[in-house]
């Protein structure tokens, strides 16, 4: 297998007309069809979530089939589809439309597929979205949308891509579709609550099943290909636990703050639990710098024996709002409960299939959903707090901007040797 050149089209940005060159009203074509038109779905990423994402997208529309898979590694797609099995005949998805390998991804979009879902590790997703946008694809794309500044950056230009292509693009930061959870921020960015005076959110859960035994790579297995087996390990794939996983407080952070720009961050973080060959931090706690003097804190962690919780609590003139464990607000004394959401009968609650149902009924209406630029910037936010933890320092929004830090490989084969990075060190480590 020759060594693939996987990560140089993250880095090509827009420039002038020629990149952006559209063919037009090519993804109406479809959607102008009958509703009873039936879309074909591209899984590519088999692991938990890529299956639940498919699990979600076949139960979120009538006529749907899951027609290609795509993974690194041929167990996973394996695995996925024994999960996916009960759908029955919504899954047709033929030996030689089931792809392994780096470039499966490249192969998924080839196979006549209408939408992708984008689950591999977080490393590949600003490539996997340049690429489905640029085959005319509608893409529902996993969180983070990346792990540095230059996929970031390069998340950015997708979706000005996808504007113009008339693609849609939906995010999976799946809070924004719990219903209690939207209620009750709805308070709070509406104004209803009043002025928000600071924001505390946590993500405190135990550690992931990846440290478990097995962490020791085999004398037999290249480093890439361990690497990309216990990818949560490695700040190149994954992005570490903030990025990974409590990127979703990292969003509701900014939502509740009206999704406008920080100033900036100062952070702590380290390596306290982690014992394993991995280079990620497992614990972080960060102050976030709001125009209006409003600071935003942020506690996350992944230890084993514990206590764990994931909770907002969004202080404001007028309350407190509670979330997204039984959303409430609290009065202006912090004790009395003044409101708390009660689940309409019938009304789906799950957020993941909420989001899936509202994505493929905006299809099937021929609207174009466009979420590139939000979730890209959610996703910088939280590369703010882990660069301001990493480097010890104060670093501003213009600053991660301003940055090409960049952790992707120009190449790469299962079988190449691919050091591991150093943890980074505050004081040592530098933002570039």
């Amino acid at each position: 297998m020759s060594p693939t050149p996987l990560f140089l089209s993250r880095r090509r940005l827009l420039v002038g007309t020629a990149a952006t060159a559209v063919v037009a009203g090519f993804p109406n074509l479809l959607l102008a069809q009958e509703n009873t038109a039936k879309l074909k779905i591209g899984l590519i990423g088999c692991g938990g979530r890529g299956t639940g994402a498919a699990t979600q997208a076949l139960s979120a529309d009538p006529n749907v089939v899951l027609w290609a898979l795509g993974d690194a590694f041929p167990e996973a797609i394996k695995s996925s589809l024994e999960n996916l099995k009960s759908f029955g005949g919504k899954v047709d998805v033929a030996a030689e439309r089931q792809f392994s390998g780096l470039d499966a991804y490249q192969k998924v979009l080839e196979s006549g597929v209408d939408v992708v879902l984008l689950a591999a590790p977080p490393a590949f997703r600003p490539l996997h979205l340049r690429a489905a946008i640029e085959a005319g694809k509608h893409v529902f794309a996993e969180k983070p949308m990346a792990v540095d500044v230059t996929g970031v950056k390069s998340v950015m230009e997708s979706a000005k891509l996808a504007k113009q292509k008339g693609v849609a693009i939906q995010h999976g930061f799946c809070w924004r579709y719990a219903p209690g959870v939207r209620e009750v921020y709805n308070k709070v960015t509406s104004g209803e609550l009043g002025k928000v005076f600071s924001v505390y959110g946590t993500y405190m859960g135990t550690a992931p099943k990846p440290l478990q035994p097995g962490m020791t790579k085999p004398a037999d297995m290249g480093d890439v290909e361990w690497q990309l087996r216990w990818w949560q390990n490695f700040e190149w794939l994954s992005g570490g636990p903030l990025l990974e996983q409590a990127v979703h407080t990292v969003d509701k952070i900014a939502w509740s703050m009206g999704d406008v720009a920080p100033i900036a961050a100062v952070a702590n973080g380290g390596r306290a639990y982690r014992t394993d060959a991995g280079n990620v931090y497992d614990h972080y706690n960060i102050v976030f710098e709001y125009p209006g003097g409003v600071m935003c804190h942020l506690g996350e962690r992944q230890y084993v024996g514990c206590h764990t919780e994931t909770k907002d609590r969004i202080f404001c003139e007028k309350g407190t709002a509670i979330a997204p464990d039984m959303p409430m607000v609290l009065g202006p004394d912090g004790k009395k409960r003044d409101w708390m959401y009660k689940a309409p009968a019938g009304m789906e609650q799950n957020m993941y299939q909420v989001c899936h149902n509202e994505f493929f009924a905006s299809l099937r209406k021929g609207e174009i959903i466009n979420t590139g630029e939000y979730m890209a910037n959610s996703t910088m936010l939280g590369l703010l707090g882990r660069e301001a933890a990493h480097t010890g320092q104060r670093i501003t929004w213009e600053q991660m901007w301003s940055a090409t830090q960049d952790m992707a490989p120009d190449t790469l084969k299962m079988g190449d040797a691919f050091p591991i990075a150093p943890v980074p060190v505050p004081g040592q480590y530098k933002l570039v």
